[in-house]
């Protein structure tokens, strides 16, 4: 029996003990790993990776497959493109840390064709489509991913043509058989992997691009791609059936990421049909979706400046020029940003559609990732930035004298999971409660309680506990039973490695949406720390300045709170400025803006709209408040 089958025979097995026979043991319960902590700890990993599986990255040069992506993120050194003729490169890259958890969400669709166009003999390799692969990869690259922004359930699939469904089967195959190698089912628990994929609808170039996250090893036989739908409603429709009301033991959510690329349809209030959202469209989208990836390395998709009371001058933070795929690609016009994109506008929108609709379809918990297209999960180091190879610049072009990517893609971030052990059903339960939280790529420690707490509780070693027994982590709906709540936040910044020192934090923020008079309305407090401690950096050196805090922690209260009203808070912990990945490298190529004469490759290191340095951060999932049975 081929490795394909044994694992498809496996995955029967673990449905059929679902259904009353014997159980597949790799179902697991909370309790198996050795350092099982009750008042549960932070995980850091990356919830969107894709490898050479990937359409775009392979055609972009990459060539290291999900194996490789793994023994990346457990700490090994990897080569990157370019390669010789003899398979060597010039460059290796490595984390300074491994990663506790990865999911690799290599696209749904096209999955196959890269076996199919690269496997003399295989059915298709002679097709026109895969002689365009071969012979033109840049073309191939627009023509076959043009294929995605059509519209409507009937977009051509350029796989049938080619005989990829054996081939999508089993490159299906390996991203299962892959991560089930991967995961550590040792007591130890020192790595987990999640089967999962990329649903990459983009209608119009308009991103509606989902991560599809699975609990454990029982998933469906094929991806639900965007040539099945255009409609992410029936993806979730899809993923029911097949999954969580199948009476097995799959179970599976969804991330939406890059609103910030959805040139204002990500967080749409119709249907695609153009029919008004509905208690029903709101339960689904709930229950399918409890995250949103609020940055990745194609910019941040929190907040913009306006968007508060007293304006918020630290929502200008790896912002995008750009407001669509295509022109995220090809550049082109630089437009102002839709603020309907925006993660703090759909979480106010949202306060309205549950008070409307019973149900909050865009009551999130917030992470972040890479979307790395170069096989590389968890490379957030902004000195060591080495590319993404996706939309941005081809890994295969990668040059020394020049910008790793585009200037303003940025290295992503990471997603941290607080759970009581490392291992799928803990993680997954996680993300299910959304005791989740993002970062722009340091390992800042973030937690973010409300409740009923004494002001002293910064100063009581038991913090953790104390917050769960009394009141509510992040993600949570506050009850109404508690009038007039604490917020209790505690930050403690990275320390990073001996090479490579973390940076101190400089403040911790609250932002506060509510309704008034039927419509959001936003305002930041500054908690804890001090936004005027002086702290800054020297950008011709990227040599820090100032001084900043190893911890922060407040207890907070509202003002303005109202229990009769419904509102969100979420927590922000901000570092001390440092110099921004585009800064480091155009130092080391001694680029001066000021003499003239840059070269093309490196207009982006003298392009105004760029910020020399940013203020690297980390941001809670809300906690709810003033909604009776949740948000």
């Amino acid at each position: 029996m081929n490795a394909r089958w044994r694992l498809i025979a496996l995955t029967s097995v673990a449905a059929a003990g679902a259904c009353g026979s014997e159980p597949d043991p790799r179902i697991e319960v909370l309790g198996r790993c050795e350092d099982h902590d009750p008042t549960r700890r932070p995980f850091f990993g990356d919830l969107h990776v894709h490898t050479s599986l990937s359409l775009d990255a392979n055609l972009k040069g990459t060539q290291l497959g999900p194996v490789d992506a793994y023994r990346f993120a457990r700490g090994e050194a990897v080569a990157l493109p370019p390669y010789d003729a003899g398979g060597g490169s010039a460059r290796t890259l490595q984390l300074g840390r491994p990663l506790d958890f990865v999911a690799l969400t290599d696209h749904a669709e096209f999955l196959g064709l890269m076996q199919t166009c690269t496997t003399p003999g295989a059915p298709g390799y002679d097709h026109p489509n895969c002689v365009n692969y071969r012979e033109s990869p840049a073309a191939a690259f627009l023509g076959l991913n043009a294929a995605l922004s059509l519209e409507g359930a009937l977009a051509p699939a350029p796989c049938t043509e080619t005989g990829c469904p054996q081939a999508t089967l089993d490159a299906w195959a390996q991203v299962q058989e892959t991560a089930e190698a991967a995961y550590d089912r040792t007591p130890a628990c020192r790595f987990t992997s999640f089967v999962a994929y990329e649903w990459s609808g983009s209608p119009g170039t308009r991103n509606l691009h989902r991560n599809v996250i699975f609990r454990n090893h029982v998933v469906p036989r094929t991806p639900f791609t965007y040539f099945d739908s255009d409609d992410p409603e029936e993806l979730w429709d899809a993923l029911a059936r097949q999954c969580t009301d199948a009476d097995t033991a799959c179970d599976v959510l969804t991330i939406p990421h890059n609103s910030n690329l959805s040139s204002g349809l990500m967080f749409e209030q119709q249907r695609r049909d153009g029919s008004p959202l509905d208690a029903d469209y709101a339960r689904a989208r709930a229950a399918m979706e409890p995250l949103v990836e609020v940055f990745q390395h194609k910019s941040d998709s929190e907040c913009l400046p306006e968007q508060a009371e007293g304006g918020d001058p630290l929502c200008s933070f790896e912002k995008s020029p750009y407001h669509t795929l295509s022109a995220a690609t090809l550049g082109g016009e630089r437009v102002p940003a839709n603020p309907r994109d925006y993660v703090r506008d759909a979480l106010g929108q949202g306060l309205a559609l549950g008070e409307a609709l019973g149900t909050n379809p865009f009551a999130y918990g917030l992470v972040a990732s890479t979307d790395t297209h170069q096989s590389i999960p968890g490379a957030v180091d902004e000195e060591t930035f080495a590319g993404h190879g996706g939309a941005g610049a081809a890994a295969a072009d990668w040059r020394p004298d020049r910008l790793a990517d585009l200037a303003w893609f940025n290295p992503g971030g990471l997603a941290v999971l607080w759970a009581e052990e490392n291992s799928r059903e803990a993680l997954f339960a996680a993300m299910r409660r959304r005791e989740a939280y993002g970062t722009s790529g340091p390992r800042i420690v973030l937690r973010f309680f409300a409740g009923d707490y004494a002001d002293d509780l910064c100063a009581q070693p038991d913090l953790a506990a104390r917050g769960y027994a009394t009141g509510v982590p992040m993600g949570a709906n506050l009850p109404g039973a508690i009038a007039a709540p604490a917020f209790a936040v505690w930050a403690q910044r990275d320390p990073g490695t001996a090479a490579r020192p973390g940076v101190p934090l400089q403040r911790v923020q609250i932002v506060k949406g509510w309704l008034d008079g039927g419509g959001p309305r936003f305002q930041v407090f500054d908690v804890a720390g001090d936004a005027n401690n002086g702290a800054g950096v020297d950008v011709s050196t990227c040599t820090p300045t100032g001084a900043g805090a190893d911890e922060l922690c407040a207890v907070w209260r509202d003002p303005g709170y109202d229990p009769a009203v419904r509102a969100f808070y979420y927590a922000r912990a901000v570092e001390n400025p440092s110099c921004r990945w585009h800064t480091a490298a155009c130092n080391a190529l001694g680029v001066d803006c000021t003499a003239g004469g840059v070269p093309p490759e490196l207009a982006g290191c003298c392009d105004p709209d760029m910020e020399a340095t940013i203020q690297e951060r980390a941001w809670s999932s809300p906690i709810w408040t003033g909604a009776p049975g949740g948000p």
